[in-house]
């Protein structure tokens, strides 16, 4: 038998259980943030609330893989989680009409 290198591979402690809350803590805000722009304009909030969806199944799929040593399935998920973030707000940014800067 032999011996992991990384010493969280011994005892993992309550890394997972900390990891699994941030996710749905951040699904969370970005539900409670789309609810929040319905109000005001439903095209942009309904991507933030499928994103809430997203991250949060993505972050119940990052659980079940973390004992599994998925390396690069891992970093895959975070990229794509990064990603679809990052497209969201950019389509938030758009739909608004103004940009960062307000409206001209």
């Amino acid at each position: 038998m032999t011996r992991p290198d990384d010493r969280e591979d011994l005892d993992p402690g309550l890394a997972g259980e900390r990891t699994e809350l941030a996710w749905t803590r951040t699904a969370s805000a970005f539900a409670a943030l789309g609810g929040a722009m319905l109000k005001t304009n439903p095209a942009a909030g309904l991507p933030v609330l499928a994103t809430s969806a997203l991250i949060w199944k993505l972050g119940r799929r990052a659980r079940r893989t973390a004992g599994a040593h998925a390396g690069s399935g891992r970093l895959l998920l975070i990229t794509v989680v990064v990603v679809a973030v990052s497209l969201v707000a950019l389509a938030t940014v758009l739909s608004s009409g103004g940009g960062p800067f307000g409206h001209r």
